[in-house]
Parts: structure tokens; C-alpha cells; sequence
């Protein structure tokens, strides 16, 4: 998990700077497109952040924490004190942002929603380990005739390993 996380936290920045250069506005976008993709993609950022300090999170707490660490800065906004390091600072300006921005607070639940969800899709499939009752059985989970991915353990898996049909 952290290996993605970490591989997260360098794409979802890089993708929100890649949008700005796309669109010829550079650093210093003020369009929709530019400002709202990348404060959405700021907060997938945070979300990657927490899963790299804390894998063990549910995706739920996860994106709690992402959310609220984000609205935190936001909020911070409010104080000057980003604006007064943001003009000194081109990192300040992206990481801190400049003026507090309502719509910003809910850009960030778009950037992390999405994630929450594709998490928990992941985590809650069981592994083949755990169809057979853990040790080291080889194969895929759920291949059912047909070739079918279920997600789930297929017929009489669960537990087969130890003996527990």
C-alpha cells in the first residue's frame, strides 16, 4: 500500500501542474478547470500523504483525515498568513494557497471521494489467502467457470485450505 501511495503522491501533483500547462495558464491559472482540478488533485495529494504515514487506515478514515487536514489549511487561509508566505514563496503558494475560497472546501471532497471509494472496492475483496484460510495457496480469486472475476471467494473456497468447507 505505501508503494502506491507514494507513486500517488507524485502523480496527482504532477497531473494538476500537467493541466496547467496544457492549457497555457501556467502556475497562476484562474480558470475553473485549472483552480478546481487542482484543488481536488491537492487532496487526493493529502489522501495519498496519510495512506503513506498511516496504510493501516480504513479508506473511510482515511479520507476523513484528507478531507479535514485540506479544510484545515483552508480555513487558514483566512488568518493572511499563507497569502503574506505565498508571496514569498512559490511552494507556500501551492502547497498554502492564497485566500480562503468556499467552493474550494468542496473541491476537496471531489478529490478524495472518488479515491475512498476505489479503496474500499479494493480492500474489501478478499485475497486468495483468505478464501483458502491463509498460507501460501496460489491462483486467483474468484475465477468461477467461465472465467469470470467476482471479487469473491468462488464455491467451497473459503476456508479450504485448513480443512473448513
Amino acid at each position: 500500500m505505501r508503494l502506491v501511495a507514494a507513486l500517488a503522491a507524485v502523480v496527482f501533483p504532477a497531473a494538476a501542474l500537467g493541466i496547467r500547462v496544457l492549457t497555457g495558464t501556467g502556475l497562476h491559472g484562474t480558470g475553473l478547470l485549472e483552480q478546481g482540478s487542482g484543488t481536488a488533485l491537492s487532496a487526493s495529494t493529502v489522501y495519498a500523504g496519510v495512506l503513506l504515514l498511516r496504510p493501516t487506515l480504513t479508506p473511510v478514515r482515511a479520507g476523513l483525515l484528507a478531507v479535514g487536514f485540506s479544510w484545515l489549511i483552508e480555513f487558514l487561509q483566512l488568518t493572511g498568513v499563507p497569502a503574506h508566505l505565498s508571496a514569498r514563496s512559490l511552494a507556500a503558494r501551492l502547497v498554502l494557497g492564497v485566500q480562503f475560497d468556499v467552493a474550494d472546501l468542496l473541491w476537496y471532497v471531489v478529490g478524495v471521494v472518488p479515491l475512498v471509494a476505489v479503496h474500499k472496492l479494493i480492500v474489501s475483496r478478499p485475497s486468495r489467502a483468505e478464501c483458502f484460510g491463509g498460507g501460501e495457496a496460489g491462483g486467483v480469486v474468484g475465477r468461477v467457470a467461465g472465467g469470470q472475476d467476482t471479487g469473491e471467494c468462488a464455491a467451497g473456497e473459503r476456508g479450504a485450505y485448513r480443512g473448513e468447507r
